[in-house]
């Protein structure tokens, strides 16, 4: 099977550039909701860039612009870029192919919330490229399993926060894309082989992301603890 894009990566962009416009469904801070695009990028940014009062948001639009990302939808994070990790399941058919960049320095669990977020902003930032046209309710239930499996791994990794798991980080995002076409899947669950392959890409890239974020980050760490760590 081709595959259906390439990886650029020149800090402080990654780059994802589809060989054919896709749907592309995410919470993403430019360009978020249901789109069709092109491209799907990573903007690395540090605290420098982003000092209180300053509205993010146009922050990241004029270096978006800069960079010539206009068209993309566009994923923000503090993690280093070249961290990223890619993985591809094929299962019965169906191909998911996961690329993301993860840190748990801002991680939270899911129903408590840090009032004062620690000041790196590490973040879970994921593209999950189906390779099959869905419809909207698929596309949907898409998002649900790789947030599903990207929670898995990180619960699984033993990263807790005042003694608790962490389930994610307080900024993470989610993009989930899927080729323009007829015949789209109306169904992308856990009892779909679509879903069985969303599921497997995510989690091993989140979980391979998690270990490099473990050894890189020992400092940043120290607000977190692990299992292993005791």
């Amino acid at each position: 099977m081709d595959d259906p894009f390439s990886i650029a990566l020149n800090p402080p962009v990654l780059i994802v550039a589809f060989t054919q416009p896709q749907r592309i469904l995410s919470w993403s801070i430019l360009r978020p909701g249901i789109e069709t695009a092109r491209r799907v990028a990573w903007l690395e940014v540090r605290n420098a860039d982003l000092p209180p009062g300053v509205d993010a948001i146009e922050v990241v639009r004029r270096r978006a612009s800069a960079a010539g990302l206009d068209d993309a939808v566009t994923l923000v994070t503090s993690r280093d870029i070249r961290r990223h990790h890619f993985a591809h399941i094929g299962t019965e058919g169906a191909h998911a192919r996961c690329l993301t960049t993860v840190g748990l320095s801002n991680s939270e669990r899911v129903g408590t919330r840090l009032h004062q977020p620690p000041p790196l902003a590490g973040t879970i930032n994921t593209l999950v490229h189906i390779g099959q046209p869905l419809t909207d309710g698929a596309l949907i239930e898409a998002v649900s399993i790789a947030t599903e499996a990207r929670t898995a791994a990180v619960m699984d990794s033993g990263v807790r926060r005042s003694g608790v798991a962490v389930t994610g980080t307080g900024t993470d995002c989610i993009a989930v894309a899927a080729p323009l076409g007829e015949n789209a899947a109306q169904y992308a669950g856990k009892h779909t082989a679509i879903g069985e392959a969303i599921g497997a890409a995510v989690y091993k890239a989140t979980a391979d992301g998690i270990c490099d974020w473990l050894a890189d980050c020992p400092g940043v760490r120290a607000g977190v603890s692990t299992l292993a760590a005791g």
